[in-house]
């Protein structure tokens, strides 16, 4: 059980330390993974930098997810072809919410890097943060979103994951860190005291911190 995500992010740091002469991009998948990004970056003195990534969600159940999309140089998008096929989704909903989410995440990439570029990847180690991964599905799209990017290493850093997400992840990434796996996995929020809602002004002010000690 951590206590909230900036300490569960000390605790991840802590087993990245062997990547700080490398000076790895630290890359954080909003909202709740950029405080826990934030606290890794800050102790590998690193660039920090936000995964812009939503959901796709089931038509009439938008919890239920049947992928994601994520921007980048080439917007990526993964969809789950079992859940999809079973409750038979047209395909014209599928462009349809793509196209919706795409725009998004395009506006929120405008509050979130107020004009700056993204950090180069290239060649470079790169530590994929989440707060927690339950399905994969967010994660999962980053990884390829991130590989077409032609980095040296891609780690998938997080302080809570089941077991069979981290089986999923292992062949888009090439190292997965995790401290907690259990077995029986409900939530993420399960393994936090404090899980509140993490908030656009505190992504930005986090990106805002270290980028402007990394630069």
């Amino acid at each position: 059980m951590f206590a909230n995500r900036m300490e569960a992010g000390r605790l991840l740091a802590e087993k990245l330390l062997k990547y700080k002469k490398e000076k790895p991009v630290v890359i954080g998948l909003v909202r709740g993974g950029i405080p826990v990004a934030y606290e890794i970056a800050k102790l590998l003195e690193s660039p920090l930098d936000v995964a812009l990534v939503k959901k796709l969600g089931a038509p009439f159940q938008e919890e239920l997810a049947i992928g994601a999309i994520v921007d980048g140089k080439t917007p990526q998008v993964f969809l789950n072809d079992e859940i999809i096929s079973h409750i038979d989704i047209p395909k014209e909903y599928i462009n349809r919410i793509t196209k919706e989410k795409l725009e998004e995440i395009r506006l929120r990439e405008k509050i979130y890097r107020r004009g700056e570029d993204r950090v180069s990847v290239r060649d470079r180690v790169v530590v994929v943060v989440d707060d927690g991964i339950a399905t994969g599905a967010s994660m999962k799209v980053v990884l390829k979103a991130l590989r077409l990017e032609k980095p040296k290493k891609i780690v998938v850093a997080a302080p809570v994951a089941p077991p069979d997400t981290i089986s999923l992840l292992e062949r888009d990434a090439d190292e997965i860190i995790v401290l907690l796996t259990p077995g029986d996995f409900y939530a993420v929020g399960a393994f936090y005291k404090d899980f509140s809602q993490t908030s656009d002004e505190e992504v930005i002010s986090l990106l805002g911190k270290v980028k402007l000690k990394s630069s």
